[in-house]
């Protein structure tokens, strides 16, 4: 018997690791027949409309008809005499967008995380304006901000303060977009903020008590690091909205004054509206690569930062 227990060939450890994978992989995956629908719904969806556009940016086309013109439709709208402005308008108004969502989100996400007796009721104010229609919120705040009958410029006078025209002047409209922008947008920030920090182990906050720090403390050293997933959230979500800025945009200035409040979106927009349907989405070909070109190393700054902490 001894002897045939010294001749019977012992399973490589190596192998045992790999059957009982597969095993277990077998056991837990999902059938492929699954992923099917998802996978169906995504070609249809986003991968050939995408693969459509960027043939369709090399034609001149219409509904029934189109004419392969190569790179002319991008030659003509990198010439477009208000992409520079649009440009910067777009940059400065994903900068600011995502900024405040990110101040206002963190700072309404400890807030409603304390132990604020009315909490639950103003997590369902703040997110409210997420759920309203983005053309209603834009139509509203126009007659809000109007120079002479809005409620806005009605409420400085009684306070003694001259108001502006908000969104006929150059130099605010585009601001005052950015902060209706953040009003409505910041809701989603702060629900956000608020599962990022509630997922935080109350034994961290304990031991700065114990050791005698005050709030500022626990703020500093607990809730703000450990929070940064809630974080890059948060920027990565709002700057690509902010880069793709358009609806609000336009219902509220229409690029205006002049091209002066105008942002890509909105140039592409008016393209579409002259009848330029291949420049146009040699456009949209434009955006997607300048929102990719952006994002993705923005993407990986902020998932290392994400690692380290």
């Amino acid at each position: 018997m001894v002897t045939e227990q010294r001749a019977r060939p012992r399973a490589e450890p190596g192998a045992d690791r790999r059957r009982r994978a597969r095993a277990t992989k077998r056991r837990s995956a999902y059938p492929y027949a699954l992923y099917l629908p998802a996978a169906l719904v995504y070609l249809v969806i986003f991968l050939v409309p995408t693969v459509m556009a960027f043939y369709f940016a090399l034609t001149r086309w219409t509904l029934f008809d189109s004419t392969f013109v190569g790179l002319q439709n991008f030659r003509d709208f990198l010439s477009e005499q208000n992409l520079r402005i649009g440009f910067q308008n777009t940059i400065f108004y994903a900068v600011v967008t995502s900024g405040l969502k990110v101040v206002l989100g963190l700072l309404l996400g400890v807030l409603l995380t304390s132990k604020l007796r009315l909490r639950f009721f103003l997590r369902s104010v703040v997110f409210f304006p997420v759920l309203v229609s983005t053309v209603a919120v834009g139509f509203t705040f126009s007659a809000l901000l109007r120079p002479d009958t809005g409620l806005v410029n009605k409420a400085l006078a009684v306070v003694g303060v001259d108001g502006r025209d908000w969104l006929g002047d150059a130099a605010t409209a585009l601001l005052s977009v950015a902060l209706v922008d953040v009003w409505k947008g910041v809701g989603l920030a702060t629900v956000i903020y608020i599962a990022g920090i509630m997922s935080i182990p109350r034994d961290y906050y304990q031991a700065v008590s114990v050791d005698g720090g005050t709030a500022w403390h626990r703020f500093r050293h607990v809730t703000l690091p450990l929070s940064w997933p809630a974080t890059y959230s948060v920027i990565i979500l709002s700057f690509i909205g902010g880069l793709r800025s358009f609806d609000l945009i336009w219902t509220m200035t229409r690029g205006g004054p002049g091209f002066t409040s105008d942002t890509i979106a909105s140039i592409i927009y008016k393209q579409y509206q002259a009848g330029f349907f291949g420049l146009s989405t040699a456009g949209n070909v434009l955006l997607f690569v300048v929102v990719t070109a952006i994002v993705l190393p923005l993407n990986h700054f902020l998932g290392k930062r994400q690692v380290a902490v």
